[in-house]
């Protein structure tokens, strides 16, 4: 794909009250497999505006974290277009893609990958560092809405899986992300863990006026945000 990105005017492409965040067109994704080729997206169609959270559910295998991945830019897309803060992401090279991610995203993996060898405060702070935009009074603001003051030192085998969570969202948010995206995010939770969860990530997104989208195989978490679409037959539809 071209190096260089395509840009689009941000106010061109207005949605609902706020202004285009996220602008997914045409997408298609397919893997070659011994038995053929499979095609996961159909011309996938999404939308999200500044600040608005969104929740993407489907059946196991329908494509949910293939689609994050290339809103991420950690995958190649067959055809389509994703407009991501007026950038085309499809039009990055690998290089492009990283530094985006770094400056543009925060992610959160229901694996949580904690670094072991740092505390939790060093592992909150890792992704604001490497993004150069390292702030102490938010690191410390943040970690008091973490709940996690007691805990600063601790590594993450020290910490039970809500903590570590916790711990995940703080990275993801202490660089103040344009688009948090999140992959099944309580799928290692406990129900009431899951639910701490949902509701630390929408006071944190509201704080930073960022936009959300969370991969969820639960309709009743997918129902706290303010949308929901579903991946049927690799297209989206709304329900």
């Amino acid at each position: 794909m071209n190096s260089t990105a395509k840009t689009e005017t941000r106010a061109s492409k207005p949605l609902g009250t706020g202004a285009s965040l996220l602008r997914v067109a045409s997408l298609t994704k397919s893997y070659a497999t011994p038995q053929g080729r499979i095609v996961i997206l159909k011309a996938a169609n999404l939308s999200l505006d500044v600040g608005s959270s969104l929740a993407l559910v489907g059946e196991s295998g329908s494509g949910k974290s293939t689609l994050l991945n290339l809103i991420a830019g950690l995958d190649d897309a067959d055809d389509g277009e994703i407009f991501l803060d007026g950038i085309d992401v499809t039009a990055l090279s690998d290089f492009g893609r990283a530094a985006f991610r770094r400056e543009t995203l925060g992610v959160v993996f229901q694996q949580f990958n904690l670094i072991p060898s740092l505390t939790v405060r060093d592992n909150v702070a890792f992704q604001a560092r490497l993004a150069d935009r390292f702030d102490p009074a938010w690191q410390e603001e943040l970690i008091g809405r973490l709940g996690l003051k007691n805990l600063t030192e601790r590594y993450p085998e020290q910490l039970s899986g809500g903590q570590q969570q916790r711990v995940a969202i703080g990275r993801a948010i202490a660089a103040r992300p344009r688009l948090l995206l999140a992959d099944e995010p309580t799928g290692n939770l406990d129900e009431a863990s899951g639910d701490d969860f949902i509701k630390l990530a929408l006071e944190l997104v509201a704080v930073t006026d960022c936009a959300f989208l969370m991969v969820t195989h639960s309709k009743r978490l997918a129902a706290r945000l303010d949308r929901q679409v579903e991946l049927r037959s690799g297209a989206v539809v709304k329900i």
